[in-house]
Parts: structure tokens; C-alpha cells; sequence
């Protein structure tokens, strides 16, 4: 055990910790991150929202790979990372997560108070009429659409798409809003350009202006989306611990800084905060 690692659980011990979370700790689900050690062998760029509402071709593109995408999404289950953050909530060490991932697995693994930053793959919604539906009722939608489509994943991306050749996608097709019938569909997640909601921002906000120490796991804090928790933080002197497999854009504001596996890391963290 290291001095960081006993640190950081009298940290916790004193409640109140809120935890902001990115795509690192989902890697030992099997659903890789932008930008650390599972992230390199993407081939293709993220969907940008400008590309999605203004591209008839690009959002076609977008629907069949995440329509592939989704088979190994919806089958990823929570790992021990996912499963620590419960246990410490469910002790009232952590008073709330803030999550920068779409997958869904904090819920799945017993969490509470998660605040999706940046949406959920679980949900579509229509940008004509504003229509709410499940993706599950989507893809079921659109295998009665394409019962001949064969395209198979070889590696998830983090939003939940797959790197496709464009052969493979030839002939995909898509279908309409089940509420207004022609409205564009887009999953309830907020693409690269797009902007976060504000209100759940303040919600954000809100829950790190209450916390006695504010936990990163698995972000590189690359992007203002999430270092901004970070900055406002720092700013009212709130504690900041980072545990992440390789540097961040928030070391320099951290008290405590780990390098380490979310999976074996956050197990003996509860461990340490039990004894």
C-alpha cells in the first residue's frame, strides 16, 4: 500500500466526497478511452454535432456504426471500479457522482446520484418534436429496417460507435421519430461541439460547491467539460484527489495525484475505508 493510496482514504473517511469520473474507468468493462492506454487504436473521428444535424451522409454513417456499436455497449457490464463508487456511496462517503461517460454502467453498478454530463446512449430523442424513447426500442426498430445488414464490431469506441469500412455501410437504413414520423433521431448525448445543457452544469456546480474533496477516476481532464469542475475546485480551496493511469490537465491542481488501475486501485480504497 502506498502512502498516496492510505492518504487518500483518510480523505474520504470525512464524507461529503463528490466524484467526477471518465471514460478510464470503464476500460476493464471493455469500452475504450479517447485518449489513454485503450484509446489509440481508434481510426476514425468522434461525430461532431455540426456534422450530425447538418450531413444527411454523416448521420446515416453515425446510425450504422452505433447501430453495430450498441450490440457490445449494452452488454458491458459494471467492473470493480464501477462497484467501489457504490460501496463508498452506499457507506455516505460519496455524496455524488458526476460522470463525463454515456454507458450507463455507475447506475448498473449500484450508484445513486450520478449526474450524466454529457447524456446517456440508453435514451434518443427526436430534435423536431422532442420525443424521449429508449434505445432499446430504437434497435429493435432498425433490425426490422435492415434484416440483411451484417456489419460486425471489431473494437467499441467510447460513444458507443464502431470504426466501419464505407462498404459496410451501404444500404443501412434509417427510420423516423415513432411520435412525429419524420423527425431526426439522435442519441440523448452530447456530441464533440455541442453544448452541455446548463442546467446540469449548475447542478454540477452545486454538488462540488458542497463536497469536502472532489475525486477524479479515469479522466485526463483533456477537455474544459470536465477540467472546469476541477478549476471551480480549486478556486474555493476545495481538495482535489486524481487517480488516472497517466498524467492530467488537473495535476497541477491536485492535492493528491495517483497513477493506477482503477479496477485494483478503488477495491482496496474500500477496503482501507471499511477498516
Amino acid at each position: 500500500m502506498s502512502e498516496g493510496t492510505s492518504t487518500l482514504a483518510k480523505l474520504l473517511t470525512a464524507g461529503d466526497v463528490v466524484v467526477l469520473s471518465g471514460a478510464g474507468i470503464s476500460t476493464e468493462s471493455g469500452i475504450p478511452d479517447y485518449r489513454g492506454p485503450s484509446g489509440a487504436s481508434r481510426r476514425s473521428s468522434p461525430m461532431t454535432y455540426q456534422a450530425f444535424i447538418g450531413d444527411p451522409a454523416a448521420r446515416r454513417r453515425y446510425w450504422a456504426r452505433s447501430y453495430v456499436g450498441w450490440r457490445a455497449m449494452s452488454r458491458a457490464t459494471p467492473n470493480s471500479g464501477h462497484h467501489a463508487v457504490a460501496r463508498l456511496q452506499e457507506r455516505g462517503l460519496v455524496a455524488g457522482v458526476v460522470t463525463q461517460n454515456v454507458d450507463g454502467l455507475h447506475q448498473a453498478g449500484g450508484a445513486r446520484t450520478v449526474v450524466e454530463l454529457h447524456g446517456s446512449l440508453h435514451q434518443v430523442i427526436c430534435l423536431d418534436c422532442g420525443d424521449l424513447s429508449s434505445r432499446e426500442e430504437l434497435d429493435r426498430r432498425l433490425t426490422q429496417a435492415n434484416p440483411q445488414f451484417g456489419a460486425r464490431a471489431t473494437a467499441i469506441n467510447p460513444d458507443g460507435d464502431v470504426d466501419l469500412r464505407e462498404a459496410e455501410i451501404d444500404g443501412f437504413q434509417m427510420v423516423g421519430c415513432r411520435a412525429c414520423g419524420t423527425g431526426v433521431l439522435k442519441p440523448d448525448v452530447v456530441f464533440f461541439g455541442e453544448t452541455v445543457p446548463a442546467e446540469r452544469v449548475r447542478e454540477c456546480f452545486a454538488l462540488v460547491e458542497r463536497a469536502r474533496l472532489l475525486l477524479v477516476l479515469g479522466s485526463s481532464l483533456t477537455v474544459m467539460s470536465g477540467r472546469r469542475f476541477v478549476l471551480h475546485a480549486a478556486k474555493l480551496g476545495v481538495p482535489v484527489a486524481i487517480v488516472n493511469q497517466g498524467p492530467t490537465r488537473g495535476d497541477k491542481y491536485a492535492t493528491l495525484a495517483i497513477d493506477a488501475p482503477l479496477g485494483t486501485f478503488l477495491p482496496e480504497l474500500v477496503r482501507l475505508t471499511d477498516a
